[in-house]
């Protein structure tokens, strides 16, 4: 009552629902699951929604306590999170019957609604606390600013400093609900964790459902952000499995064409694109069921007149099927992509992305980019530095830990405007970059 009381002094109109809504245990049923999702403490049936429906067709806030009813309909005080977790499992699967047409009268105990009726699918999970996001192994404590529960949720919890349950007491717990929930809701769902000392964030999301700031830009510009604190929120999405693929025999091909040719919106060259594969492949970091791809290979560079060669990491391909670009498909990728090349060995590296885990030598990452490139802007923001050449922008990421050797050989100097290593390097990139034939078959006029 104090939180309605609390809510309409704001203007808000809310409504308490005293009764329980869900009942302990697991879902008559859920045993045929197999480990398939995360199995809430609780569950809900549609009947049991009519408090929810009602209270939402009027436009007023469910307030509800935590309560659920046991096997003798007692109403028994739950964790929360168990109420909130059956909730969204309950509402998911009731909205999916409406839109089925499976429902029926004698199913759920409720009046005929019409057509118009409110769509009970939960799209997003504000979790507001005290204390703000999940703290990062990366970042020192500050919180992780976007998290990829399908391959990120067991290391995200391996890696919570046990310090960090005084300050955060309810942040793995919140993590767990997150997963649960995230499981049910629609692909384009997110869970949010944000302080409620930090209201502005909460608006942000409402609006744009991104990070305060996009978890791919460098990990110096992270670090040294005025936007990050300790009360800086996480965002959450269900997200998808990364692998690593080394061999071009193990690619399925016709799903890469695809992805490729959706992404890049041109006809594939198979035959020159799989043959050079097959000779330069270092290695093709796999999103989901081929919903985003990076693709590196090796290339050989020359150096000066001494007749040795050098190897040049290539981004060859970065695509992301269209319908997955605003998920977080694009960043979870790209972290992938500097973790497996250019952020190779340093600790804040060790992300599971079925890859190298963060032990290695970095290298430096090359790629090119028409100049008319609109995605080029994304590129400078993540890149160390550009070179325009023509009708290319050729772009490159030195490898972290080399940097990081530099400056701790050099101690208080930092480094210099131009390292010994650095000389006549771009001009030995650029010759080799603007070789590499294109993989797509010429526009049709």
């Amino acid at each position: 009552m104090r939180v309605v009381s609390a809510l309409e002094k704001q203007g808000a109109k809310a409504r308490p629902v005293l009764g329980s809504v869900v009942r302990l245990g697991p879902k008559p049923g859920d045993e045929d699951l197999g480990g398939s999702a995360p199995v809430p403490e609780a569950h809900t049936s549609p009947s049991d929604l009519i408090p929810i429906r009602s209270a939402l067709r009027s436009g007023e806030i469910p307030v509800l306590p935590p309560l659920a009813l046991d096997s003798f309909f007692r109403s028994v005080r739950v964790d929360a999170n168990d109420v909130v977790a059956a909730l969204v499992r309950g509402m998911v699967e009731a909205a999916a019957q409406e839109k089925n047409g499976t429902s029926s009268p004698s199913t759920i105990e409720r009046p005929a609604f019409s057509d118009e009726d409110i769509d009970l699918t939960p799209l997003r999970l504000m979790i507001i606390n005290k204390e703000g996001g999940v703290p990062s192994y990366a970042r020192s404590g500050l919180p992780h600013l976007l998290v990829n529960l399908t391959s990120e949720f067991d290391f995200v919890r391996n890696t919570f400093d046990p310090r960090w349950k005084s300050t955060h007491p309810s942040a793995l717990s919140n993590l767990s609900l997150a997963h649960t929930c995230l499981s049910y809701m629609p692909p384009t769902s997110s869970a949010v964790m944000v302080s409620h000392r930090s209201p502005s964030s909460l608006i942000a999301n409402l609006i744009t459902n991104k990070p305060a700031v996009s978890s791919s830009l460098p990990h110096a510009l992270l670090q040294g952000n005025r936007k990050l604190d300790f009360h800086t929120p996480t965002l959450l999405r269900h997200g998808l499995d990364m692998r690593v693929i080394r061999s071009s025999a193990d690619i399925d091909r016709v799903k890469l064409k695809v992805l490729l040719e959706q992404s890049f919106k041109r006809e594939l060259d198979e035959h020159a694109f799989w043959d050079r594969l097959d000779k330069c492949l270092d290695f093709v970091i796999v999103a989901g069921d081929y919903a985003g791809a990076a693709v590196v290979t090796t290339e050989q560079c020359p150096l000066g007149s001494s007749g040795a060669w050098a190897p040049i990491t290539y981004l060859d391909k970065f695509a992301v099927l269209p319908n997955h670009q605003g998920d977080g498909t694009v960043d979870f990728l790209w972290v992938a992509l500097h973790d497996e090349s250019y952020g190779l060995g340093l600790p804040f590296s060790a992300n599971p992305n079925g890859g190298k885990e963060g032990k290695g030598e970095g290298r430096d990452l090359v790629w090119r980019s028409r100049a008319d490139n609109p995605v080029n802007k994304w590129y400078f923001e993540r890149s160390t530095g550009h070179l325009r050449m023509g009708d290319w922008v050729l772009f490159w990421c030195d490898a972290e830990k080399r940097l990081k050797t530099e400056e701790g050989r050099r101690g208080s100097q930092g480094l210099s405007y131009l390292e010994h290593w650095e000389h006549g390097r771009l001009s030995a990139w650029s010759d080799v970059v603007t070789k590499i034939p294109s993989s797509w078959m010429p526009k049709k006029k």
